[in-house]
């Protein structure tokens, strides 16, 4: 291919690739919205309870077994087969491997919830062995009437598979907004009148019904699409065994995943401080969200283009390459910032979407420290990801497994070290453990991006952001978040959380895009672009 074909097939790839991040980021930031509309309602009637631990603690187990079946697993096993098929232009067969799947998931989310309401107890001594008497009571209670709820997640993670394989990017990550929005109803209809433990127990059967909203509101796009679709149970096909035998591999790598997710969880109720658990699920809401909005949205749209790369080997390389480095330079352009200012404005952005009712400034504070040490791999963690959907675009699950047991075994040493004993060493109190359990996960983060690059690189060619770039725009967002902290002192009141945010973020957000389309970095100029489209479509 000459060098002119080549820029020009590349622009057109990262337009389209930039197109679909849009589309997932947009729903992604819906669903993340009411996300923290419910974590503020329920922050509001719970803070740091007893029974707030207790909830955090037991959603969580079925948050595990969700990524576990569901969306991570299909994405890295279901998508590329799914997605060549549909290149390929075989309608016929992608139906069938998509019915195969979806009767295969059906039997085993099945299983999986009978066998979960039964092994509660078990799991709770695992994942919370700090919790006793009625806390570990209640929590128990609470996974088993959430345990529903797994085997309808997992099924509308199928169908976010299919609708992301057609390119229907944004209606499968904003349908969560479903689920939240019924527990949210639950939290104002009964939170004021209710005992705190009997709200959460209503909370609960409320994420259930969310579930199946969620599921539902998927269904009739997924049919008008799927024409072929033929629901049967038959593993010996070619392409639903190529997708099993991914999926074995897939699903230890992302237990390894989930199982550092337990670790801090479980180190965190180990701290024996009132609150832990819920203030690390509260600062992860918050970590997440940029996570979610750049690292998901772009490896999620990427993986299935990438996974349709046609060609000879070489020519794939190159192809992969082009949409790597241009989902690489776009996480960085995002998430650089989000890093920063977790770390100097942590206290704003917690106070503004925590601070009410029960959750008061000292727990606003403690969130901020838990916040701030996630923001040590926030850049690793969100590059991570998408290395790893280049590696699944491949066909190669293995690789990645091998990375994440590194990142899962050091996480575990380094966290331990750091939530249990680093505290007492510096003469600390021992709550700020939980911030030590998010900067040792982020310093494991960056040994496994370096692992996932360095292999990567071996094989389709040298790929990541360069360092100038990458220098730039970190003195731009710690420019721009020196500038909010000095509007926030400035001119707000000390005591309005409201009015620091709504002065010290926009004033953070515009210096530091302003700093960057001087610096002359693309990103910049493609937000305000589509800032642009959006006015003018107003």
């Amino acid at each position: 291919m000459s060098q002119p074909a080549r820029e020009a097939t590349q622009e057109k790839n990262e337009g389209k690739g930039a197109g679909g991040a849009v589309l997932v980021a947009g729903g992604i930031f819906l669903s993340r919205i009411m996300g923290l509309v419910r974590a503020r309602a329920f922050t509001h009637f719970l803070g740091t309870s007893d029974a707030a631990d207790a909830f955090n603690a037991a959603i969580r187990i079925p948050n595990i077994l969700q990524n576990l079946f569901g969306e991570g697993v299909l994405s890295a096993s279901f998508i590329p087969v799914y997605a060549k098929l549909l290149a390929e232009g075989d309608e016929e067969e992608a139906g069938k491997v998509a019915g195969a799947v979806f009767s295969l998931l059906a039997l085993v989310a099945t299983v999986l919830v009978l066998v979960g309401i039964y092994t509660t107890p078990f799991l709770i001594s695992l994942i919370t062995p700090g919790f006793t008497g009625e806390k570990r009571d209640l929590t128990i209670r609470l996974v088993q009437m959430m345990f529903p709820g797994v085997g309808l997640l997992v099924i509308s993670s199928w169908c976010l598979g299919v609708l992301n394989s057609h390119r229907r990017f944004f209606l499968s990550y904003a349908s969560p907004v479903a689920w939240n929005l019924v527990m949210i109803g639950a939290l104002a209809g009964w939170g004021p009148t209710v005992p705190q433990a009997q709200l959460v127990l209503i909370v609960a059967l409320a994420s259930v019904a969310g579930s199946a909203l969620q599921l539902a509101v998927q269904l009739p796009m997924l049919l008008r699409l799927e024409r072929k679709l033929k629901v049967s149970i038959n593993p010996q096909r070619p392409n639903v065994r190529l997708v099993v035998s991914s999926f074995v591999p897939v699903f230890i790598g992302r237990g390894v995943v989930q199982i550092s997710a337990y670790v801090d969880q479980w180190l965190a109720s180990l701290i024996l401080v009132g609150g832990a658990v819920s203030v690390l699920s509260y600062a992860q809401n918050i970590s997440m969200l940029p996570i979610s909005l750049f690292g998901m949205a772009i490896a999620a749209s990427q993986l299935p283009a990438m996974s349709s790369a046609l060609g000879s080997p070489e020519q794939i390389a190159e192809q992969i390459r082009a949409r790597l480095d241009s989902g690489l330079r776009r996480i960085a352009f995002y998430i650089i910032p989000s890093a920063v200012a977790f770390v100097l404005l942590g206290d704003v952005i917690a106070a503004v979407l925590y601070q009410s009712g029960k959750f008061t400034v000292s727990s606003t504070l403690w969130v901020w420290g838990v916040l701030a040490g996630s923001a040590v791999g926030l850049l690793a963690g969100t590059m991570g990801r998408l290395y790893s959907s280049a590696f699944y675009a491949l066909r190669d699950t293995r690789t990645p497994l091998t990375f994440a047991v590194i990142r899962v075994v050091l996480t575990l040493g380094l966290g331990y070290v750091a939530a249990l004993h680093l505290p007492g060493w510096i003469g600390i109190a021992p709550m700020w453990g939980v911030a030590g359990l998010t900067a040792s996960a982020g310093i494991a983060g960056w040994l496994e991006f370096y692992l996932l690059r360095r292999e990567l690189n071996t094989r389709i060619g040298v790929t990541g952001v360069p360092l100038t770039r990458v220098g730039a725009l970190w003195l731009a967002a710690v420019i721009a978040a020196l500038t909010g902290l000095a509007a926030r002192y400035t001119f707000t009141p000390p005591d309005n959380t409201l009015v620091q945010a709504i002065v010290a973020l926009p004033m953070f957000g515009i210096v530091y895009v302003g700093i960057a389309k001087a610096m002359r970095v693309p990103e910049a100029d493609e937000l305000l672009q589509r800032l642009r489209v959006v006015r003018r479509a107003s």
